[in-house]
């Protein structure tokens, strides 16, 4: 499974819980997480999608790092089971 099939069955997931998957875009900010996840409830998460065998890359490594010193739920998900755990973990429903 690819990247963008994983990211699509993530936004999906999100928005049958009630919440909102929005794509985290970031001009002049190289290394911004995928996406940004507003749980039915209002929790916030940043989101870094991958393939099983996918990995960051250095500017990503520090800019995740970053916004985690600042105390931010960032998640690295790699592959489809990682993406079910997440839906399970924010809402109980899986896709």
């Amino acid at each position: 499974m690819n990247e963008k099939q994983i990211e699509r069955c993530l936004v999906e997931g999100i928005k049958k819980q009630g919440g909102m998957c929005m794509k985290f875009v970031s001009p002049g900010t190289a290394g911004v997480p995928d996406r940004i996840i507003i749980t039915a409830t209002g929790k916030i998460l940043f989101v870094e999608l991958k393939t099983e065998t996918g990995h960051l890359s250095k500017i990503q490594m520090y800019t995740i790092g970053e916004m985690k010193k600042r105390g931010a739920d960032v998640r690295v998900i790699k592959g489809l089971d990682e993406v079910k755990m997440l839906l399970t973990e924010i809402g109980g429903t899986l896709i």
